[in-house]
């Protein structure tokens, strides 16, 4: 046995023996988190008039109802009552209905339109990049108002968006699906711009030399060449989807969606619910990029790539 083949025989989890590195780095923050909680929270009441020692105020700290920082106990808790512990449906008269108690409900509603304007901001990002590569008038015009568009802050636009879409007709889902679409689109063309002209000069020569169509030459050559590069620009697109259907939320004063969440949490002072919000937008966004990566794997697989 080799001298390699014994170091990963030993390594103590994962196939590179990353568990123990991941773990200690997780391990530090968490320290340094419920450290930081003392002096976050040191000008409230409950912790400038009390008194006892360094562990004592310690524990209050951990303990406080509105802390400036809550401790990561708090936080998990506060998700587990959320949606553990607190029934996903109710009966009404209409039947049986989310319950707008539970967190999953308002995860629900930002994962709809994150999904729609995933699914618009990628399709456009895809047909932008096709355009861009096989013109070169589109290459020169359209390219720097693509780069362009990323200038103007999502917190300025958003409003705008809802009110102009508003004012048509078009409430909810759609207003929150086009501002996630214009924040997704971008990764996706630029990726499938760099993965659509990732052949080289040789490639195209031999496809010429078989008398290869454009069509022929896109679908046989650019486009599985530009796979990995499409679903990178795809991890990338779908978290930023997420971020854009929360945003779209918060200036509409929505009453479902993590948004609605974050927002009713700062209106009573919940800080603790709001980092419930955060980490469960957390995890959503991490469920998404591991289902883009099976995605990704299948595809790849199917195509013939090596595992």
């Amino acid at each position: 046995m080799s001298a390699a083949s014994s170091a990963n025989a030993g390594a103590p989890a994962g196939k590179d023996g990353s568990t123990i590195p991941v773990l200690v780095i997780t391990a530090l923050i968490l320290a340094a988190w419920y450290a930081a909680c003392l002096p976050m929270n040191s000008n409230l009441p409950q912790l400038h008039n009390a008194a006892g020692d360094l562990m004592a105020r310690y524990q209050i700290a951990w303990a406080l109802e509105r802390p400036v920082l809550p401790a990561p106990h708090q936080i998990l808790i506060e998700l587990y009552n959320a949606t553990v512990n607190t029934a996903l449906f109710r009966q009404t008269s209409d039947g049986m209905v989310l319950n707008p108690r539970n967190l999953s409900f308002h995860a629900w509603v930002t994962l709809s339109a994150t999904l729609l304007g995933f699914v618009i901001g990628s399709v456009l990002g895809i047909a932008i990049a096709v355009g861009i590569v096989h013109s070169r008038t589109l290459s020169k015009s359209l390219m720097p108002w693509v780069i362009v568009s990323q200038t103007i802050p999502i917190l300025a636009i958003a409003p705008i968006i809802i009110v102009a879409l508003g004012s048509i007709g078009l409430t909810g889902l759609v207003p929150k699906s086009i501002i996630s679409a214009y924040l997704c689109f971008f990764p996706v063309t630029i990726g499938m711009v760099k993965g659509l002209t990732s052949p080289d000069t040789m490639q195209l020569d031999l496809m010429r030399t078989y008398n290869g169509s454009a069509a022929q030459t896109f679908w046989k050559l650019r486009w599985p060449a530009a796979m990995p590069f499409l679903f990178a620009s795809l991890k990338v697109a779908i978290t930023i989807s997420l971020v854009g259907a929360i945003v779209g939320e918060l200036p509409t004063g929505a009453q479902a969606g993590l948004g609605a969440r974050l927002l009713s949490g700062s209106y009573f002072g919940q800080t603790i619910q709001i980092w419930a919000a955060l980490f469960y937008a957390a995890m959503l966004a991490a469920l998404l990029v591991v289902t883009i990566t099976a995605a990704e794997r299948a595809t790849l697989r199917v195509m013939g790539a090596r595992p």
